[in-house]
């Protein structure tokens, strides 16, 4: 039975995935990271560390990370030093981290998963936004969070703006317009304007405007809820022991 360490239990994500693992036939919840002590739904049996120098040798098999970007890098080093196989949720990783960490997976051995959304919607949204880009170069990128969100963009609005820059197959036309206000036109991420969205009462959205000669085209998903995202993660636990590399996306164990 695979054991599991879920860091970041007590926030939003962390809480849905301790109920997810609780009732997931097989597995078990054996310890749990978090800063502070909170009312969560954690086994009694678990043990529970608020810092990476407490966490003992052999605890769990699965590190599930739903943590902060601040606190992500260091956790999956920890992990993949410490013979754990990570399931990361938590965005934050520049692509100069997801490089070094797999660099460090492979000299260890290890195996994991590093996922910028574990939602299906946003799975797709990413795959079919790369497809679109062949055809229309021209594409801006809209995320739109909750107003708790960390970091800004999102690790799954980074991740769909360079999978849009791999899929063209030529330039998009340049942008003639100036800047009245910085910031005006997005953050150029390899060559794709991307926009941040935060206010409350949103969970998780994004959408690519595409444009072409007289027509456009657009790409939507919408998560109303974070239990959306637990099918993913499900996935990605059921098929952690056949991880033999630091993998990036869900898509890929799909």
């Amino acid at each position: 039975m695979p054991k599991v360490l879920i860091a970041g239990y007590t926030g939003a994500m962390g809480r849905y995935a301790t109920d997810l693992v609780n009732n997931l036939p097989g597995f078990e919840i054996t310890a749990g990271l978090a800063p502070h002590d909170a009312d969560t739904k954690m086994p009694a049996t678990a043990q529970i560390y608020h810092s990476l120098a407490e966490i003992e040798p052999g605890v769990a098999e699965i590190w599930l990370d739903f943590t902060v970007p601040s606190a992500v890098k260091a956790n999956v080093t920890f992990a993949l030093q410490h013979g754990f196989t990570p399931i990361v949720g938590t965005t934050g990783l520049t692509s100069a981290d997801v490089a070094e960490l797999q660099a460090l997976a492979e000299e260890n051995g290890q195996g994991g998963l590093i996922a910028p959304n574990f939602g299906m919607s946003a799975v797709l949204l990413m795959k079919f936004a790369k497809e679109a880009a062949a055809y229309f170069p021209d594409a801006d990128v809209i995320e739109m969070h909750h107003g708790d969100k960390k970091d800004a963009p999102s690790g799954t609005a980074l991740t769909t703006a360079q999978m849009i820059a791999a899929g063209r197959q030529s330039a998009p036309q340049p942008t003639v317009s100036e800047e009245s206000v910085s910031g005006a036109l997005g953050a150029n991420v390899d060559g794709v304007a991307v926009h941040a969205v935060r206010l409350p009462g949103y969970i998780a959205h994004e959408q690519v405007l595409f444009g072409g000669p007289g027509e456009a085209l657009t790409i939507r998903q919408d998560s109303f809820d974070r239990a959306s995202f637990m099918s993913g993660v499900k996935v990605a636990l059921q098929k952690a022991n056949q991880l033999t590399s630091l993998v990036f996306g869900l898509e890929e164990i799909l």
